[in-house]
């Protein structure tokens, strides 16, 4: 996976965002944001808690990056 791109929430970080290159990205996903498919071969963030790392999501790059505005 790519590297950690940022992490959300500050010097306290929440959780540690990750950007997936299109070359990596082979299975579909759902956007929390919008609801609509990630496919396979789109770049896209994912984001994972610190706290549950099993209730990783995967974030269009557009959502999440609407979302920090």
């Amino acid at each position: 996976m790519g590297g950690v791109v940022s992490a959300a929430g500050g010097a306290d970080a929440e959780a540690e965002v990750r950007f997936v290159h299109p070359y990596q990205a082979l299975k579909p996903y759902r956007c929390p944001s919008c609801g609509h498919a990630i496919r396979p071969g789109t770049g896209h963030y994912v984001v994972v808690p610190h706290e549950a790392p099993d209730l990783r999501r995967h974030w269009h790059r557009p959502c999440w990056e609407r979302r920090l505005r």
